[in-house]
């Protein structure tokens, strides 16, 4: 299924072979998975992906998982790409697109980096998973787990959705809230591997979920023809799907698949949590740590990013930039697009739509660019966050629960 060959250091260039459990390399730099991309491009091409399954396995020998009986699979991948005219017209942008993530399991893009690394652990003998999250990444290793029986173990921020935290508990996981931020329960996590003996799949600590997250690169460059747009818009908390997608079109280009021509990639960040945002605009490599991080977008909710140097690395190769909204601005964001096109976005996605407003209005990008915004979940999952624009009226009647097909 694979054309893997080994994993490399992102900072200092170690090379490890594959078929053993890694988390960083003993510098501290998160591990990339490296593929004999020649092999590929002689034995896989374009026309073969439309035979493939309708998921992000399609894209299988860019992928490293080596036996097909390993895959753990719930569906996800292949998500839409829709055409947003009612909205750009309100923008004043002729060419967007959202790449709807919230249609993936577990409702959000998380599942396809889960889905991978739980796939996996079950090809290197993992029994035992552990993960920090600020919602979605923690019910996505809930699902997949259980899919291929194995041991969950969930820590979350106290005040996660609901959602989030009702998934992880019917999927049996075993889930512990923690009064902190994701620092916090990442903390308890790596604390805890040794002693329990569960493996650490944190955001960039394991090298598979990248290349689940990849898959988004490589969708949306298949479902435009094979032309890369002119601009990304990227919610972005840990950033792997970013970093993912960079690495995708990487391989893209020497698969032969897209020219050298890389969309303007656009970090998209929350007012209450920006360190992405404020290290570009200091002309930083690395993040300072967000002090008080705050905002109603969870998955926006990461003090520092591990692999900070690597998304600002995608953003100033892309021409790209980073923007910080306010929560006000992406929760109306949210309601604008999901009245305009049909979709319910996740804070994290509808925080895009705010960051194009701005973007248009100073002129960064032209109403004719060819503009993709990524949501990156389900707008029902964060009904809480929402119910601030949408207040029902106070009525004994209308507070109770259940309808006309359940007991109130």
């Amino acid at each position: 299924m694979t054309t893997l060959t080994h994993l490399e250091c992102s900072r200092c260039a170690a090379r490890f072979e594959p078929g053993k459990p890694y988390n960083l390399c003993p510098c501290g730099g998160p591990l990339l998975v490296r593929y004999d991309l020649e092999l590929a491009r002689s034995s896989w091409n374009r026309e073969w992906i439309r035979s493939g399954p309708p998921t992000m396995w399609r894209y299988a020998p860019v992928l490293p998982v080596r036996s097909a009986a390993s895959v753990v699979t719930l569906g996800e991948g292949m998500t839409p790409l829709v055409r947003a005219q009612r909205l750009g017209r309100r923008l004043g942008a002729t060419n967007l697109w959202i790449k709807d993530e919230g249609l993936n399991p577990t409702g959000s893009f998380k599942a396809r980096g889960l889905a991978c690394a739980i796939s996996m652990a079950v090809e290197l003998g993992i029994r035992k998973a552990a993960i920090p999250s600020a919602g979605n990444a923690a019910s996505a290793l809930a699902a997949y787990a259980a899919a291929a029986g194995i041991e969950a173990h969930i820590f979350m921020p106290r005040d996660v959705p609901q959602s989030n935290y009702i998934e992880c508990q019917a999927f049996g996981a075993q889930v512990t809230l923690v009064d902190g931020l994701i620092s916090d329960c990442a903390k308890l996590v790596a604390a805890g591997a040794e002693r329990e003996g569960w493996f650490d799949m944190s955001t960039l600590k394991e090298p598979y979920r990248i290349e689940g997250k990849k898959t988004m690169g490589y969708e949306v460059a298949e479902q435009l023809n094979w032309e890369l747009p002119d601009a990304i818009f990227y919610p972005t908390g840990g950033g792997v799907g970013l970093i993912g997608m960079w690495k995708a079109f990487e391989e893209m280009q020497t698969l032969g698949w897209v020219d050298s021509r890389r969309p303007k990639m656009i970090v998209v960040q929350a007012e209450g949590c920006q360190p992405v945002v404020e290290a570009f605009e200091r002309g930083e490599a690395r993040c300072q740590f967000f002090e008080n991080a705050a905002t109603v977008a969870a998955g926006l909710r990461v003090p520092k990013p591990l692999g900070d140097f690597l998304i600002l690395e995608a953003v100033r190769a892309s021409g790209g930039t980073a923007v910080a909204v306010s929560d006000a601005d992406l929760l109306d964001a949210g309601a604008e697009l999901a009245a305009a096109e049909g979709i319910f976005a996740a804070p994290e996605g509808a925080a895009c739509v705010a960051a194009l407003r701005q973007l248009l209005a100073n002129g960064f990008l032209k109403p004719d660019e060819r503009i993709v915004i990524y949501n990156t979940g389900a707008g029902l999952k964060y009904l809480e966050a929402y119910s601030t624009r949408f207040p029902r009226e106070a009525s004994s009647e209308q507070d109770k629960l259940g309808g006309l097909i359940t007991p109130r």
